[in-house]
């Protein structure tokens, strides 16, 4: 798969559709995602209705910032209709009734959610080993960790699972699995991105931030 950036570049000269992009991600994800295990819920259905949406903007010339562009959510951010679970059996069967505001402001700028991805439970934990929904593979050797607590988000992108994703970071939970990943993470200064709709592991702390191939 591509970076963002060269992505946009394709659509804004007709070399290929959202439609294509979401269909080519998921035959990735079907290729690989039982041996890495970076998602807890995939959202196949609502990405493709996302796709005809983002078609027939790019048709009319509507072309946005990420218009097409399929960014992962780690699965501590709230998505309306979407369960939430913070990798926690606790939040099985939670499903928020609003979007987090990054969920929104993406959504404004024509992303599209292939899935909530993986992560230790409750984002306490640097391993991706204590999610009640299994472990994460770091894809690079699948017998080593892809580190914490947003190793969903950083195996994905690694994977070729998403063309950039979103992860949170209280302590380390983007910059450490970025690491060890092999990708760009960012941690950005503490109040510049909206923690509302972000289930907090330390108020005071978090941050939400994004995985990326490269800068």
């Amino acid at each position: 798969q591509s970076t963002v950036h060269a992505l946009q570049e394709k659509i804004r000269a007709g070399e290929t559709s959202a439609s294509d992009i979401v269909a080519s991600l998921f035959r990735r994800i079907e290729e690989v995602e039982g041996a890495i295990h970076a998602y807890i819920t995939l959202m196949k259905e609502q990405a493709f209705e996302q796709a005809a949406v983002a078609d027939a903007m790019i048709k009319r010339g509507d072309i946005k910032e990420l218009t097409g562009i399929p960014i992962a959510l780690k699965d501590i951010l709230c998505t309306r209709g979407i369960r939430t679970t913070c990798g926690s059996r606790i939040l099985a069967n939670y499903i928020p009734p609003y979007d987090a505001t990054v969920v929104e402001k993406l959504r404004d700028l024509g992303a599209i959610f292939p899935g909530k991805t993986n992560m230790d439970e409750f984002a306490m934990g640097s391993s991706n080993e204590t999610s009640y929904f299994g472990i994460t593979r770091n894809p690079w050797d699948l017998e080593r960790i892809p580190g914490g607590s947003s190793g969903g988000s950083a195996a994905a992108v690694a994977a070729d699972e998403c063309i950039a994703a979103l992860g949170s970071d209280t302590g380390g939970s983007i910059r450490q699995p970025a690491a060890l990943c092999g990708v760009v993470g960012m941690k950005p200064t503490y109040g510049r991105v909206s923690r509302f709709g972000l289930i907090a592991f330390a108020s005071s702390l978090d941050q939400i931030g994004p995985f990326t191939k490269d800068v």
